[in-house]
């Protein structure tokens, strides 16, 4: 299991840099890597991100020094989407089979997670997301269909799209994990206009169904004086409470959302005026 460490930057940093400091704080560039646990732990809410791709042996999540607990979700709680082929989550001894798209929830106190492929030429990349938890939770298994549903957009502002939530209130508990895929619609390109900022919660993007030859134009920074990032398929990004963010793609796409911090009310958000942003 491999563990990057990303530490916290002060707004007022990020405005002095260019863009390949940019990428080298908040872009994760690779995130599934077969026959690894590939992960980067934020200072950010302490959030932990990445991808588990097993190809021929079982992968487990194990504990590490820098969460300083005898195993992994002692005092963390779960997230887990997977956007390959057909795989196993083993919770504690229980198996649960995830199809693409399908997710789970794994609570707090569940000792032995191991992830495993059905095909190794065709492997499963389980995407995952991890907050600190304090309070155990049922595990749930949450299809795309279990998802809760908001169409938004339109056609107008290229942003017609829906949001499926997995974990989320309407769908599980967990204490502050909220996580889930946003599909956009042929011919929509901004994921989050007008864009907005959540001091309570930080986020994390992971960017998919990217075409080779397009790229989506993430967008961060504050409100007054934002910065980009060009991204590639299976690309994440770290959003900081203080950064808006926001994207645009050459093409229609789809995302990863997975955010924590201090309460899981999905609309809660400090709106930003499309006329105000500069």
């Amino acid at each position: 299991m491999q563990m990057e460490i990303r530490y916290s930057n002060h707004p007022e940093d990020s405005k002095h840099y260019d863009t390949e400091t940019l990428r080298r704080h908040y872009l994760v560039e690779k995130v599934f890597v077969d026959g690894e646990v590939n992960l980067v732990y934020s200072h950010n809410d302490r959030i932990i991100f990445g991808g588990v791709t097993p190809i021929k042996e079982t992968l487990k999540l194990g504990a590490s020094k820098e969460l300083g607990t005898d195993y992994f979700l002692e005092r963390r709680e779960l997230g887990v989407i997977n956007v390959g082929g057909e795989g196993t989550v083993i919770a504690d001894g229980v198996e649960y089979n995830l199809n693409y798209r399908d997710g789970l929830y794994v609570g707090q106190g569940t000792k032995n997670i191991e992830f495993k492929s059905s095909d190794g030429k065709n492997p499963a990349k389980f995407y995952i997301n991890s907050a600190p938890a304090l309070k155990s939770y049922p595990t749930v298994k949450i299809d795309l269909e279990k998802a809760n549903k908001i169409k938004c957009g339109d056609e107008i502002n290229m942003n017609k799209r829906t949001i499926n939530q997995y974990i989320h209130p309407a769908v599980c508990e967990s204490c502050q994990l909220v996580m889930g895929l946003t599909i956009l619609e042929p011919g929509s390109g901004w994921n989050t206009m007008p864009c907005h900022t959540h001091e309570r919660r930080m986020e994390v993007y992971l960017y998919l169904d990217v075409p080779e030859d397009q790229a989506v134009i993430h967008f961060m920074g504050e409100g007054q004086e934002t910065r980009h990032i060009v991204m590639k398929n299976e690309q994440a990004v770290i959003s900081p409470s203080w950064s808006i963010h926001s994207g645009i793609g050459t093409q229609n796409y789809s995302f990863i959302w997975g955010m924590c911090g201090e309460n899981i009310t999905f609309d809660d958000m400090d709106n930003i005026r499309i006329q105000d942003l500069k």
